[in-house]
């Protein structure tokens, strides 16, 4: 069962590019950290300040791994001493995934494959 984190970070926005672009380290750490799929904060461009979290890890024991690693907190303390003012970020566990487009290349809302991919 995968785990997604997503949310939002809300900055000073006189702080909030600077404070992303120079955590490029600890994102590049985590995601070399066994059982992360993905791991991306991006600055929202119609928000100054905001910032859109997005993981995506293998397992809990994965996240709980993450948790534990020095990347986690040396971004922790990036980011709070980084002109963090706020935060809304939640975890979502899913054990089914698929393609947006069917293969006529059709959206489909529904899951229409009967499987993950």
């Amino acid at each position: 069962m995968s785990i997604i984190i997503a949310g939002t970070l809300d900055f000073d926005p006189d702080k909030a590019e600077a404070t992303i672009r120079s955590a490029r380290p600890f994102i590049e750490a985590s995601l070399r950290e066994p059982g992360c799929i993905y791991y991306a904060w991006t600055l929202d461009p119609t928000t100054p300040g905001r910032v859109y979290v997005y993981e995506e890890w293998t397992s809990q024991e994965a996240l709980e791994g993450h948790f534990r690693d020095d990347s986690y907190w040396k971004m922790r303390d990036h980011v709070t001493n980084g002109g963090l003012v706020g935060s809304s970020v939640k975890k979502y566990r899913f054990d089914l995934s698929e393609r947006v487009y069917d293969d006529e290349g059709n959206p489909r809302a529904d899951f229409f494959t009967g499987g993950g991919q």
